[in-house]
């Protein structure tokens, strides 16, 4: 009797006790770079390092490093003519500066993925690449030269002297802001915002030390979230990074590791 009575006690401890979690499957994240205007061989072992210190990360690249007497706005990008180059992955980075590249076949091909669903991240030049027509002047959406634009969420047409940059939470209480605690950046490029597709700001940036009077009291969204495309895909952008010493700062990593979280519904 006393050995039953064990016997249903042990299985009832076994019944109640929690499953040991299996390990989270890593995030593939594919990392686009190249172009012109930064150091990119650089920015990739930044990126890659980064997050693979905040997040089980698989990561692989596609870049094209402009050669000698190449037009580096220019960069001919591997994805181009590849609508399929984000298969396998989770999420896709952009982190190329394409701002002279206005061919419509392939922003096609840069896009294909994104439409179909796939979460990305933009980080800073990516804002100003596949620029067409008049993008000096605000864009409406559904303009031929607003696709990107409706993609990355803001439109942007440029950026004033480089300058530290301020940056506080919006009040939107956003998850990727959780835990932010306001700072300000090495020296870096603040854009501007002159039109916005149903975005959701994460921070805001000044530059009050710009050498621009100005510019000192101009505040512009500097990340950001929205929806994108008919299947809703998931995007975070950020605008900061010009500079390695920026995007080597522990707390603009740990911004993008939220931001990629966000983006594939992990955090």
């Amino acid at each position: 009797m006393l050995k039953s009575i064990a016997g249903a006690l042990a299985l009832a401890i076994v019944a109640i006790a929690p499953a040991r979690a299996e390990p989270a499957r890593p995030v593939k994240i594919l990392i686009v770079s190249g172009g012109c205007c930064h150091d990119y061989p650089q920015q990739r072992k930044l990126l890659e390092e980064g997050l693979k210190k905040r997040m089980a990360a698989e990561v692989s690249h596609l870049y094209h490093d402009p050669k000698p007497g190449e037009q580096a706005t220019r960069p001919a990008l591997p994805i181009y003519g590849n609508p399929r180059y984000a298969d396998g992955f989770d999420v896709v980075i952009h982190n190329e500066c394409a701002a002279d590249e206005d061919s419509a076949a392939a922003l096609d091909a840069v896009l294909a993925p994104h439409r179909a669903g796939k979460p990305a991240v933009n980080l800073h030049c990516a804002m100003h690449s596949f620029r067409s027509g008049d993008w000096r002047k605000p864009v409406a959406a559904g303009a031929g030269n607003a696709r990107w634009f409706e993609f990355t969420g803001i439109q942007s047409s440029g950026h004033g002297p480089q300058s530290p940059i301020r940056l506080t939470v919006a009040d939107t209480g956003h998850p990727v802001a959780t835990g932010f605690q306001p700072y300000t950046t090495a020296s870096d490029e603040l854009y501007n915002n002159l039109a916005t597709f149903g975005v959701t700001p994460v921070l805001y940036g000044v530059q009050p030390d710009s050498p621009v009077a100005a510019d000192r009291d101009k505040r512009f969204t500097v990340a950001w979230t929205h929806r994108y495309g008919p299947h809703r895909a998931r995007v975070f952008s950020t605008t900061l990074a010009h500079n390695e010493a920026v995007m080597a700062d522990s707390r603009y990593l740990d911004l993008v590791a939220r931001g990629v979280l966000w983006a594939v519904g992990r955090l």
